[in-house]
């Protein structure tokens, strides 16, 4: 796909220490079949061979340099120094399907410039257990191929989307939101997707899966949360809906205010409980887990109750 009238998509690629996986990531964006494209690696202070590798490339990418400051951080640069109009966040050891810009481009452009992203479904691809897909995961359910997402606000209030990897968004509407939170150091991605979200305007989504997340080594995120970083990733969760919840003001914003606040009740008792369990104290340790149970138990009646917001959509072919 190259013609005069295509946009041009800048794809931003943070990476910190990943000399192992990044040229294979570079090489899978570089098979995209959607032109033109400029890929912008943001290295944050890699200390292994990163350079060395990226050097390979000469000016078919452009690097970017700067001190540690963490993924949102160099989300955030990678977004200063991008000059497409449409920009994708690719994760230095996670992969695409060859045509997924290229269709996220096309039906972008087919809804207008108003729609401020498109989002499509991925893969999740663990060490161990099978293959998941992320509308499954977050309960997203829809008859049509793709089309128009008409309540994003509402159902993200209320649950966490796989984002960063499976999303084309408008440069415009990054800027319009301020990008990344750089002081969350888990789901800072969902507390994006929430602020676009309340821009309100309806998404373009892709139920094909054309992203592929692989679970990486001891220092992914998904290790660290297993090893006791859950504690700090649900009140990240908390953070995130809160910030979600200033934003939303009017009366445009009613039925999205009251599932923040939905939202907020389960987080924060599944806040406490892990932080009960977490005590020296035998007896409260045990009290703690078994009111973990019981918020997890909350949280798996609450997705079967009539009021939690279904995915609505209309098709566009």
């Amino acid at each position: 796909m190259n013609n005069f009238n295509t946009p041009l998509v800048s794809v931003v690629i943070p990476t910190y220490n990943r000399a192992g996986v990044i040229e294979r990531t570079i090489d899978d964006v570089l098979q995209q079949t959607y032109s033109p494209v400029e890929i912008v690696v943001v290295d944050d202070g890699s200390t292994d061979d990163t350079q060395a590798r990226l050097a390979k490339y000469g000016k078919r990418i452009r690097v970017v340099s700067q001190e540690n400051g963490g993924s949102s951080a160099a989300r955030n640069r990678g977004i200063q120094e991008a000059n497409g109009e449409i920009i994708a966040f690719q994760d230095s050891d996670d992969l695409w399907h060859p045509t997924k810009i290229e269709r996220q481009v096309v039906l972008l452009r087919k809804l207008g410039s108003n729609i401020p992203c498109c989002i499509c479904n991925a893969i999740f691809r663990f060490k161990e257990g099978p293959d998941s897909l992320t509308f499954d995961i977050s309960v997203l359910r829809t008859s049509h191929e793709q089309g128009l997402w008409l309540n994003p606000a509402e159902v993200l209030a209320t649950r966490f989307l796989f984002f960063n990897q499976a999303a084309a968004i408008r440069r415009e509407a990054l800027l319009q939101v301020g990008g990344y939170n750089p002081t969350l150091r888990y789901l800072e991605d969902w507390e994006l997707a929430l602020k676009l979200a309340l821009l309100g305007q309806p998404w373009a989504f892709i139920q094909e899966p054309l992203a592929y997340w692989h679970q990486g080594s001891n220092d992914s995120l998904t290790s660290e949360s297993e090893r006791g970083s859950v504690l700090l990733a649900t009140a990240c969760a908390i953070q995130a809906l809160e910030a979600g919840l200033r934003l939303a003001t009017g009366k445009s914003h009613a039925r999205v205010r009251k599932n923040l606040r939905r939202g907020l009740r389960l987080q924060r008792g599944e806040l406490r409980a892990l932080r009960i369990s977490k005590m020296t104290s035998r007896g409260a340790a045990i009290v703690g887990r078994l009111l973990l149970r019981i918020e997890r138990y909350r949280r798996a009646v609450d997705r079967r109750l009539p009021s939690f917001p279904k995915m609505q959509t209309q098709s566009v072919q």
